[in-house]
């Protein structure tokens, strides 16, 4: 069996608390043998190593995501800089620009994702990447910082902006949304972008794929996303599989492991 890797899963949320066990048993069943979780607050940075310490195949990135703005300070920044030097995460992140919110400050999302990503230089680690309605402006303050690599996911830009993200060495993440057929210009640039910049997410417990509408996702519905992708463009699931997890491992510095038998 084709292992995969779900590059973007909340395996540590709530929604998760009474079942984790089994969530994580379905998805290694179903061939998604490593998850990668980042983090959206320092509040729940202990509780997401704790879980990455105990259960195998969970690797923690550690951020300050934008939607969660009120439960940011500054000095989280600081704080954030002594969890990464300590823990020694995959990346920096969940991190980023949501413009689509409203009443979220603008200019202090950007300060905090621009110190983000001064650390994920600094560190040298890829960071994880949020963004809504915000993609060039994303993109600006990448270049602003400079000498990164990560992924933005669950993309949802145009093809354009896409280009514009590989050309800086930014992977995009793709999920449920592709499996909706009204998701035209998203399917579009899944079906002919360049395979080494794809990843594969499922943004647990968010995002619910097509025919689950309203319902929790979790990671074992991984194996959906790529058989849509497959599907969108024309290539063997097997492919799609070996390419998508090659490039989390490349990206995230994970062991390489050969497919399941």
């Amino acid at each position: 069996m084709p292992v995969l890797i779900d590059s973007h899963s909340h395996i540590d949320a709530a929604a998760f608390d009474a079942d984790r066990t089994d969530v994580l048993a379905r998805a290694r069943t179903a061939g998604v043998t490593r998850q990668i979780v980042p983090a959206i607050a320092v509040s729940g940075f202990p509780k997401l190593r704790d879980l990455c310490r105990a259960e195998r195949g969970l690797s923690p990135a550690y951020g300050l995501h934008p939607m969660y703005l009120g439960e940011h300070a500054p000095e989280h920044l600081d704080e954030l800089a002594r969890w990464i030097e300590r823990e020694r995460p995959v990346a920096v992140g969940e991190c980023g620009l949501d413009f689509y919110v409203e009443g979220l400050d603008r200019d202090a999302q950007q300060r905090y994702l621009d110190g983000q990503l001064a650390l994920a230089r600094d560190f040298d680690l890829p960071v994880i990447l949020h963004a809504r309605r915000a993609f060039d402006d994303v993109a600006a303050a990448i270049r602003r910082v400079g000498g990164l690599r990560g992924v933005v996911h669950s993309f949802s830009g145009s093809a354009e902006q896409a280009q514009q993200f590989f050309r800086l060495g930014f992977h995009v993440g793709i999920g449920g949304p592709v499996t909706y057929e009204r998701a035209r210009r998203l399917r579009a640039i899944v079906a002919s972008m360049p395979i080494e910049w794809l990843l594969l997410e499922t943004d647990s417990p968010d995002q619910p794929l097509s025919g689950h509408r309203g319902q929790r996702n979790e990671p074992a519905f991984l194996v959906d996303v790529r058989d849509c992708i497959a599907a969108l463009r024309g290539e063997s699931r097997d492919a799609i599989a070996a390419a998508t997890t090659a490039n989390a491992e490349r990206l995230f510095s994970l062991p390489v492991r050969p497919a399941a038998a």
